[in-house]
Order: structure tokens, then C-alpha cells, then sequence
């Protein structure tokens, strides 16, 4: 029994999945009735207080059950949010205390799976959790260890994500290239150049074939943002102005309730009556008073996860199409924003920017040119929109294009290294 009490876990931004050793090897464990992947997303049913996980917290939310919706919690790791509370009900809950809710609903499923208690976890890592802030990376690393010492995992080591989805491709290789691994997860974007081949699979050590790894704190999440601002809150008063109540002095309006209303994991802190007095006097004074006055009515009426819902949504279709509708009759009756991946393009095209310069300085730290790398391979959900598919394999002409399991490449590839980090089978086949 002990060779299944390990397990590679992947608490991601927007989904979450947990791997383990099963008959036929390392596998994604069931999470959610049939399906391997977990929305990492929680809903407190106001009725009972109770948890709920994934699919069924979404569904929860949009049915109208009395509650609160919670998602995109990996961006807390390493902030100042990590230390607030937020009130369910009548009971207090850290940001820290609800991920865990999260981690432990994961292990609970390893459990199932392996029979006994899993007690040895790798956890992925994007590489930089923040941008350019050692300590508040670190921070935020000791804190997802934290919690998952709390959740009952004992042995805990990390490896970055882009390194598991490395590992999760080179099962498929037969012979030895220079990968790059791009990972264009729901908060971070992380690239690798690494060396696999089938002899490596099984070494203990593989430090001399990561060539380079770097990564930027930009993702789904942020992409949903700014198409929301773009597309959405100008029609709630984003861009309007504001007559002050003495002279004529005209000032834009505060972007600030404009932009956590379109950024997941801060909804939530909008849904207070300070907030409701300030969209109050901002109405008073405003020069489209309309777009204000519907602003107001979605925060009262807590409909800011839907508008974010529906922005995820249209981002998702443009995928495929060239034109997309951001449906917000939930929100007011015959609302409805029609929008283009054009539209998209420009929200986002910063931070398109930033991860063409990312690549580049991951190609140059690698001592490769684009030209050298044989496959690049892809995993995230993000990868599948076309500005950013085409940002991320822009500089490495010839190389083959690999779509790996957007969702699942990373748990599996942290399987593996637990595989072989605790693992008696690994340790033999890697002496």
C-alpha cells in the first residue's frame, strides 16, 4: 500500500486536478462525477452553510440558490488577501480556511482512489506566483504548503508547472528533443525549454535538462478582466464623467468599482453598504446618471459573478468564431453586449506583448534560438484563443505544434514527479 500513498496535486486558478497511481500507472483521479477535473470554485449555501464544489457551485449560483460564489482563490496566494476574513453566514471564514476547503475536497479524492490515506504530495507552482517579489512569491508558496500540511499531507515538495507538463509530454516521445512547454493557465503564463527523451523519463535528477524557465503573472483571469472593462463596463459607467458639487471642475469617474467588479476574486468585497452609499453620491453627481443607476443594481442585486459568467463565456466562443454576444438578461431584461475577437485582441494586446517578451527572454536563457526547438506544447485553457495560440508560438518557426490535455497535462505531470520522488516503482527504475 505505501507506493499509492503519494499523489501530484494541481490547485489551479480556474480548474483543479489531483493525480495518483492507479492500475495502469499515474492517473487523474475522478473528482466530479465522471469528469477529472475540478472547477477550483466554492459556494457557501446560505441555508445550511454548507461547501459546495466545482460544477455544482457554478450551477448552484446561476439557479439563484442563496449564496456565495467564490473563484480564482489561487490569486490570493501571496497577497494581503491571504490574511482577511470574509463572513458566511454567521461564521468567519480566512481565504486561507476556504482553499483549503478546496485541497481537501482533492485529497479526498486521492484517498478514494488509493485506498488509504495519501499522505505525499508534489503541489504545482506557477514560477512566479508574483511578479518581481521574492518574498511575496515565497509567501505564497509557505502558504499553500500550509494549507496542505492542514489538509493531513505530511511529506510536501513543489514543481513548477510548466516542468509537470514537460514530464506529462515526454511519455509520448521517442526520441530526444528541445521542447518548449507553455502553460497558459487561469492566472499565470509559464515557458520551459526542456531536454526529453524516453531514456530521461525515469532519472532521479533532471536538473541539467531544464534549460530555461520563466514565467509572468498573466492568465485567464486577467484576460476576463480586461475584456470585461472593455466590453462590458462602459455600458455600467466605465469612461463616464462626474460634475463635482462645487464648480464646474468635470472629473472621470473612479475606476476602482469598475474594475473589481470585473475581477473574480474581488466581486465579493463590492457587496457592502459603504460601497452602496459611495455608487449612491457617484449617481448624484454623475453625467450619465443611467449607466451609473444600473451599475448600482448589480451590486445590490449581487449579479457581478453573472456578468463575469457571461464574459467568460463570449471569450470561450471566440475561440471558434469571429463574433460573439455577452448575454446579460440575467443581469437587466433585453441586455446584451455584441463583441469580437477584434474586440478581444484589443483588450489584451499588453499583455500579448508581455508574453512574446517572456518567450523571447525564455528562447535566449535556453542558449536557443526559436529555430532549435522541435515541439512546442500546449496546455491551459487559454492557449485555445487564437491572439494568444499565435503569441506563444510566433518565434519558434518549424516546430511541431502539441496540444496537450489543456486541463489535466500539469496534475498528471506532478503525478509522475511524485512517482518518482516517493515511489518505490520510480526509485527502482531510476537507480
Amino acid at each position: 500500500m505505501e507506493a499509492k500513498s503519494f499523489c501530484g496535486l494541481d490547485f489551479g486558478t480556474s480548474n483543479s486536478t489531483v493525480a495518483v497511481e492507479g492500475a495502469q500507472g499515474m492517473e487523474l483521479a475522478p473528482l466530479e462525477g465522471g469528469s477529472r477535473t475540478l472547477p477550483s470554485s466554492i459556494f457557501f449555501d446560505f441555508s445550511d452553510g454548507s461547501p459546495i464544489f466545482g460544477r455544482a457551485a457554478i450551477k448552484a449560483y446561476v439557479d439563484g440558490v442563496e449564496g456565495r460564489l467564490m473563484r480564482s482563490l489561487k490569486s490570493v496566494l501571496g497577497t494581503a488577501l491571504m490574511d482577511e476574513t470574509t463572513r458566511i453566514k454567521t461564521k468567519a471564514y480566512s481565504f486561507k480556511d476556504i482553499i483549503g476547503l478546496i485541497v481537501g475536497k482533492l485529497k479526498d479524492a486521492a484517498d478514494g482512489v488509493a485506498g488509504e490515506d495519501v499522505t505525499k504530495v508534489v503541489l504545482g507552482r506557477p514560477v512566479h506566483f508574483v511578479d518581481d517579489d521574492p518574498a511575496a512569491d515565497r509567501r505564497a508558496q509557505d502558504a499553500l504548503e500550509e494549507i496542505a500540511r492542514a489538509r493531513g499531507f505530511r511529506e510536501i515538495a513543489f514543481q513548477y508547472e510548466p516542468i509537470a507538463a514537460a514530464l506529462t509530454y515526454e511519455q509520448s516521445v521517442r526520441e530526444e528533443q528541445y521542447a518548449l512547454i507553455a502553460d497558459i493557465g487561469g492566472g499565470t503564463s509559464d515557458f520551459s525549454v526542456v531536454r526529453v527523451s524516453p531514456q530521461a523519463r525515469w532519472r532521479a535528477d533532471r536538473a541539467g535538462d531544464v534549460l530555461a524557465n520563466k514565467g509572468v503573472h498573466i492568465g485567464g483571469t486577467d484576460i476576463d478582466r480586461l475584456f470585461s472593462l472593455k466590453s462590458v463596463m462602459p455600458h455600467l459607467g466605465l469612461g463616464s464623467e462626474m460634475r463635482l458639487p462645487f464648480g464646474d471642475k468635470v472629473l472621470p469617474a473612479p475606476n476602482g468599482f469598475f474594475v473589481d467588479l470585473a475581477t473574480w476574486h474581488r466581486i465579493n468585497l463590492l457587496y457592502t453598504p459603504k460601497v452602496a452609499r459611495e455608487l449612491e453620491e457617484m449617481e448624484r453627481y454623475s453625467l450619465s446618471p443611467a449607466k451609473i443607476a444600473r451599475l448600482a443594481e448589480v451590486i445590490e442585486s449581487r449579479r457581478g459573478h453573472s456578468i463575469a459568467l457571461s464574459v467568460e463565456h463570449a471569450k470561450i466562443d471566440l475561440s471558434d468564431s469571429d463574433r460573439a454576444t455577452i448575454d446579460l438578461t440575467e443581469v437587466e431584461r433585453a441586455f446584451e453586449v455584441e463583441t469580437s475577437a477584434n474586440t478581444l485582441h484589443e483588450a489584451i494586446a499588453d499583455q500579448l506583448g508581455s508574453l512574446s517578451r517572456t518567450l523571447k527572454e525564455t528562447l535566449a536563457a535556453s542558449g536557443l534560438s526559436g529555430g532549435r526547438i522541435d515541439a512546442v506544447f500546449l496546455t491551459g485553457g487559454s492557449t485555445a484563443i487564437p491572439a494568444v495560440r499565435a503569441a506563444v508560438t510566433g518565434q519558434t518557426p518549424g516546430a511541431k505544434i502539441v496540444e496537450g490535455d489543456m486541463f489535466g497535462a500539469v496534475g498528471l505531470g506532478l503525478g509522475l514527479d511524485a512517482q518518482r520522488k516517493f515511489g518505490s516503482d520510480g526509485l527502482r527504475r531510476s537507480a
